[in-house]
């Protein structure tokens, strides 16, 4: 028989490895080829040290003479505040007591709670990885008839739960996206009870609830000039900086990529092995090759995802990459330092699941505290203005 500490009992023992490997490998190609580590964490915050340079103690010199003297390497000492992230499931008392006769009943209701949680987590986990950390989603530059023009619409989806910011003035919390029409741009916002989307001035922000400022240090953090880099000052570490470069208009091609590469293979020592594109690089580049009838190879990466590829390099499509951009990175690099891997929020006598407030319903709570640190930023490179009208 179905009850509630059977259904617990079958969420720890049997459905928390799934999930774990789901978020972790299944959520996002780049995500996947992330290693996921404990170490490097001290209390709340991540401390882990970035070498620049080379050992010094190398030369060369007499048969009889002075030996070189040791220099040792130069360390740059990077800081994070591990993000709290979560994930909730939530099953009502009614399916518990539908299936009470039946596990199958019961394992398909579990099922379809771990799909919509992964279905949630992909889009989100994706967002963050290039995201700046701010959390911030879009910007609204207009309101047309109830609707309201986003800049980077790609951040949303129906359902999603937003908080709304002029400047760092909360206007309106809890807002739905009730529509996203992609091909105008425009979408449509269900205000909370007693609020107006009229309400709503341009150059508004919108955030996922509760999440300003509070998300794990995306690419775009990683490649934004203005602000520190994990607790440094970028002129102090000019070194560090990893490539970028606008792409002048006409110049797509694979010299281009090739520049890049061998730029950051000079300065960080290493190779690319992971190429991430928006939507508007891939078609450029499928647009290029099959200007010179070349056929483009496909590879298959871990975890079962199928993409192109450049010179046996993976070249990935992620829609959450900003228009016209195309990240060239060293995977190897990147460590998602965690204090422990996905787990249960419990109550003081270790249960998971609770009855939320005034409803019939009862949800488990998954958390996992971590950030996203790249110990050689200049290891990555950027490249903008990838556009299909700037074909050569």
């Amino acid at each position: 028989m179905i009850t509630l500490q059977s259904a617990e009992n079958a969420l720890k023992t049997v459905y928390l490895g799934a999930v774990t490997e789901l978020l972790n490998t299944k959520s996002n190609p780049l995500l996947a080829r992330i290693e996921q580590t404990t170490a490097d964490v001290w209390g709340k915050e991540i401390k882990t040290a970035a070498r620049a340079g080379i050992v010094g103690g190398i030369g060369a010199g007499d048969e009889t003479g002075e030996l070189p003297k040791a220099a040792a390497s130069k360390y740059v000492q990077f800081t994070a505040t591990l993000k709290n992230l979560y994930g909730q499931i939530e099953i009502s008392d009614k399916a518990i007591r539908a299936s009470a006769g039946g596990k199958g009943a019961f394992t398909d209701i579990l099922n379809a709670e771990l799909e919509g949680l992964l279905s949630a987590s992909k889009f989100n986990l994706g967002r963050m990885l290039y995201g700046d950390g701010s959390g911030e989603l879009t910007r609204i530059s207009d309101t047309v008839g109830g609707f309201n023009y986003a800049d980077d619409p790609q951040n949303l989806i129906e359902g999603m739960v937003v908080d709304i910011y002029c400047g760092n003035e909360l206007i309106m919390a809890g807002a739905v996206v009730k529509h996203v029409m992609r091909e105008t741009d425009y979408i449509k916002l269900q205000a909370p009870e007693g609020h107006s989307v009229d309400e709503i001035p341009t150059d508004s922000s919108l955030f996922v609830q509760g999440s300003r400022g509070k998300e794990i240090t995306g690419l775009g953090a990683l490649f934004d000039s203005a602000k520190p880099l994990y607790g440094n000052n970028r002129s102090d570490v000019p070194f560090l900086a990893p490539y970028r470069q606008a792409i002048p208009a006409g110049k797509l091609d694979e010299i281009v990529l090739q520049k890049a590469m061998d730029s950051v293979e000079r300065h960080a020592g290493v190779p690319i092995n992971f190429i991430a594109v928006s939507a508007e690089a891939k078609y450029a580049y499928q647009e290029y090759m099959a200007q010179y009838k070349r056929n483009i190879d496909m590879m298959e990466l871990d975890g079962g995802y199928k993409t192109m590829s450049y010179n046996g390099i993976p070249l990935v499509y992620d829609r959450f990459i900003k228009k016209g951009v195309l990240y060239l990175l060293d995977t190897g690099a990147f460590k998602m330092h965690q204090l422990c891997d996905w787990r249960y929020l419990e109550n003081e006598n270790g249960k998971i699941l609770r009855q939320t407030q005034g409803r019939p319903t009862y949800t488990a709570t998954l958390v996992k505290y971590c950030d996203l640190v790249c110990n050689r930023p200049n290891g990555q490179a950027m490249l903008t203005g990838v556009l299909r009208d700037n074909l050569s």
